[in-house]
């Protein structure tokens, strides 16, 4: 049966058996992945996965269900299941159902070439990537592979009021993994593209640019214990925004897993420092004129010039703190708070404008250890870390086998400067590169 026939049909059904309101929320994914190495294709695959939920309201109590076949027995099957699943929700305070807002903003289609690049075509660009990775320098002794990925995703949100909206979303990742050897030292690279018009993609030179930066790390070493002024370049910075972006959201404030409950209005960062969360960003990964609730999305400043101007909500958290939904309801095994379009909004320096600045310090490239060594609520993390010296102003010898210790919430006051070179790594989470004065680090 037809995606939509199937929806029609189940709506129509709930109101039959003492269900309403009632919603349904549907989604799938189109995917091709392709790696190469050692100049073949190691690995390949093509998927296509969808899938259907339904919630409904049974005498004042919500049911849930979900299916990924469209028939009548199914529908049965789900009638059946939301009915059973609401008799056993005990919950306190039960979710809603929204019947939808009067206005939705326009989001502008963006160009794309996805589905009409070949497969044939996604094959060679990952095996060129790699070829040119491995040619670029001849201490490349071998590589990880480069690979080659798109996605395309639908999504719907119908219901008994009347709400009808629909999304698309499609996305290429591309990539390459070098190693470099020179004498007794090894490095591992990576180099990361993305966008939407696959066709743009310049294999060649993302192979090429891999191999530069991984040829830069040869020789690494930790640097003495101490410490030290220390520019987080946008990647690794990105990576930590993203790790503590919870923070930042009502729901976990209102669980007491945040430590900016109630501090609205306060001043939690350096003035340097604003975070923006836009659904509405052209060419962002998480775009779209609504959330998994069916609420209209909108642009909004989280922390201005330091000071936190709102958390992140769903109409849920929304309700218990006596304000406006933010659009930011995201479907993942039930209703939760997550950002969309959100990032640290740009300066105005360059990172060798930061670096000059800073005179003599640390660059860091990288962070990992992010699930073990950060604690998203407490704020605090140890991460090993690798990068530059900075001296004189100037990127000097690589750095690695150091670890970085520090707290997010003291890491935003103590921003000193905030580089122009916005970036999101094949995420909707964007960092600039930013100078956040001294930390301790362990080294040799």
């Amino acid at each position: 049966m037809e995606v939509s026939k199937f929806m029609d049909l189940l709506l129509e059904s709930a109101g039959k058996n003492g269900i309403g309101p009632a919603e349904i929320y549907y989604e799938d994914n189109d995917s091709f992945s392709a790696k190469a190495q050692r100049g073949v294709i190691d690995s390949y695959e093509v998927s296509s996965t969808c899938s259907l939920s339904m919630r409904g309201s049974v005498d004042g109590k919500m049911g849930f269900a979900s299916t990924e076949a469209f028939d009548e027995d199914s529908a049965e099957y789900m009638i059946r299941a939301v009915r059973e699943s609401a008799l056993l929700n005990e919950a306190e305070e039960q979710d809603e159902i929204f019947a939808g807002d009067e206005h939705y903003p326009e989001v502008e289609a963006e160009e794309d070439d996805l589905d009409s690049v070949s497969a044939e075509e996604k094959l060679q660009l990952a095996l060129k990537a790699e070829a040119a990775a491995k040619d670029a320098d001849p201490r490349i002794a071998q590589t990880e592979g480069a690979s080659v990925s798109t996605q395309v995703s639908h999504s719907m949100i119908r219901n008994t009021y009347g709400l009808n909206l629909s999304s698309t979303r499609k996305l290429f990742v591309a990539y390459a993994l070098p190693i470099a050897k020179d004498g007794e030292s090894t490095a591992t690279g990576f180099k990361m593209k993305y966008g939407r018009k696959l066709r743009e993609l310049d294999p060649e030179e993302l192979g090429r640019e891999a191999a530069a930066d991984t040829v830069a790390q040869l020789h690494a070493e930790p640097v003495t214990s101490g410490e030290y002024r220390i520019i987080f370049r946008h990647d690794a910075m990105q990576s930590l925004l993203q790790t503590f972006s919870g923070i930042f959201s009502a729901e976990n404030a209102q669980q007491k897993m945040s430590l900016l409950a109630g501090r609205e209005g306060e001043e939690i960062a350096s003035p340097l420092v604003s975070i923006t969360d836009d659904p509405l960003r052209r060419g962002g990964l998480a775009t779209s004129a609504f959330d998994g609730e069916g609420s209209a999305t909108f642009r909004k400043a989280v922390v201005e010039k330091g000071v936190l101007k709102t958390l992140l909500h769903n109409r849920k958290t929304a309700r218990k703190q006596g304000v406006k939904t933010t659009g930011n309801a995201r479907r993942a095994g039930g209703m939760h708070v997550a950002p969309s379009n959100f990032y640290i909004e740009p300066g105005t320096q360059t990172l060798a404008e930061l670096m000059q600045e800073m005179g003599d310090g640390l660059l860091i490239t990288d962070v990992s250890g992010l699930h073990a060594g950060a604690n998203p609520i407490s704020g605090d993390f140890s991460l090993l870390s690798k990068g530059f010296v900075v001296r004189g102003g100037k990127q000097a010898e690589p750095v690695e086998r150091i670890t970085v210790a520090g707290n997010f919430y003291q890491l935003l006051k103590s921003v000193r400067a905030v580089g122009s070179d916005l970036d999101f790594p094949g995420s909707s989470i964007g960092c600039p590169s930013v100078d956040v004065g001294v930390m301790p680090v362990s080294g040799k």
